[in-house]
């Protein structure tokens, strides 16, 4: 076990480092203008990694654990209360078609990667399915892919850090490229333009987030309302996601349809979304009337930024000692992904928010892609993008096993 000055049992502990940390990002991005660049997001990440490469906290813990499987469900109903469904449907289509075109960037990265490297990297044929149905879904699809080709302990141990490290680089550049004057004056940018439209003048003190975060009124029947109502859907949307996966049959003797079946209403994330889309178009006026649950969903999610950088700091040694070049290959991939998106992206005029957001929600999921959204005040783009990148953990199985089956042949 490596020492670290608060240790992994330590709950109070660390609960205490992840909320204060976050609260911490927060205030900084709303009280200076070069925090306010960087983003709230960005700081919560870069703190966590140093403290965890000082020795402070441990790179795992169940508190992390705990994150993601309460807090991160929780903050996506607190986020979506308040989304405009006609613009729900007009920003999915528009997303919809940049998503499978990183999706296919990833197909790219994933084989240039293995033909380059296959002679380099044992067992490279499986990690590469692996990484390419991780790419295009998220982690439930990359567990299910090696468990199709079951690489040996050792090679997906080894990936799983370089996937990690690669992901807090990727989520970083995702971040910084809004800012970047190049991307700016090459892509269209209406949503960061219209963040931008209710900026003070360049010699007021107040940052943007200070003022897209201000203080409104709330009470305390508005903090029972979202937090109860969240609790609920998330209950009712991982009961049924767990009931539709015992009833539905699975496997290698059942039909394309019940495994479809199977994947899409098992999903507990998709069903969440589905479930709080449908309570908010049915009851719109109660949704309506409900004031703070962006802020409290998106205080969740500075939680949940925080515990995104703890584990990179392992990777280094983990990846120097085991696989130097999965780094290398598990990079290939996802530049791959960003750089056919932003290509063809230009060549068909999609906005660079779009991009960079399906490009996240590709190689990160959903959960960390409408976390971008929020950090950055696309608030329209929350809903649309959570229900764009579930569609990755639909498809990531299949196109892992092609690639699988594909690759095992050389």
């Amino acid at each position: 076990m490596i020492f670290t000055i608060i240790q992994a049992d330590d709950t109070w502990a660390l609960w205490g480092i992840l909320a204060i940390w976050a609260s911490v990002s927060i205030f900084l991005e709303q009280k200076y203008k070069w925090a306010s660049f960087l983003s709230g997001a960005i700081i919560a990440l870069a703190g966590a990694l140093i403290l965890s490469n000082l020795k402070i906290i441990p790179t795992e813990s169940p508190v992390y654990d705990a994150v993601w499987a309460y807090l991160v469900p929780l903050a996506i109903p607190l986020l979506l209360f308040q989304v405009n469904m006609k613009e729900l449907f007009q920003e999915s289509r528009k997303l919809l078609f940049i998503f499978l075109i990183c999706a296919v960037g990833t197909v790219i990265g994933s084989t240039v990667g293995f033909l380059l490297l296959k002679d380099y990297i044992p067992e490279l044929a499986k990690i590469a399915a692996a990484i390419g149905a991780s790419y295009v879904g998220g982690g439930v699809n990359f567990a299910t892919v090696t468990a199709k080709f079951e690489p040996s302990s050792q090679m997906v141990s080894a990936t799983v850090v370089a996937d990690n490290m690669v992901m807090a680089l990727l989520f970083a550049v995702y971040m910084f490229v809004p800012s970047m004057k190049f991307f700016r004056k090459h892509f269209k940018t209406p949503h960061i333009q219209e963040v931008e439209a209710g900026q003070y003048g360049e010699n007021d003190r107040h940052t943007l987030a200070e003022k897209y975060w201000a203080k409104k009124e709330i009470s305390l029947k508005d903090v029972a309302a979202s937090i109860g109502t969240s609790f609920f859907l998330v209950v009712a949307s991982f009961k049924l996601a767990e009931w539709f996966g015992t009833i539905i049959p699975t496997g290698p003797n059942v039909s394309v349809v019940q495994t479809l079946l199977h994947t899409i209403l098992s999903e507990k994330y998709l069903l969440l979304s589905t479930l709080t889309f449908l309570v908010i178009y049915l009851f719109p006026s109660y949704f309506k009337n409900i004031s703070g649950s962006q802020e409290i969903g998106t205080y969740f999610i500075y939680i949940f930024f925080v515990v995104i950088g703890v584990p990179a700091s392992a990777s280094i040694p983990l990846i120097v000692e085991k696989a130097p070049l999965l780094i290398l290959f598990v990079l290939i991939v996802g530049m791959s992904n960003l750089i056919v998106g932003l290509l063809l992206g230009k060549v068909f005029k999609i906005d660079l928010e779009h991009i960079l957001l399906a490009s996240n929600a590709t190689v990160g999921g959903p959960t960390t892609a409408s976390a971008m959204a929020i950090a950055k005040g696309w608030g329209s783009l929350v809903g649309p993008i959570l229900v764009v990148g579930t569609l990755g953990y639909i498809i990531g199985n299949y196109i892992g096993f092609a690639l699988g089956y594909w690759y095992l042949t050389f």
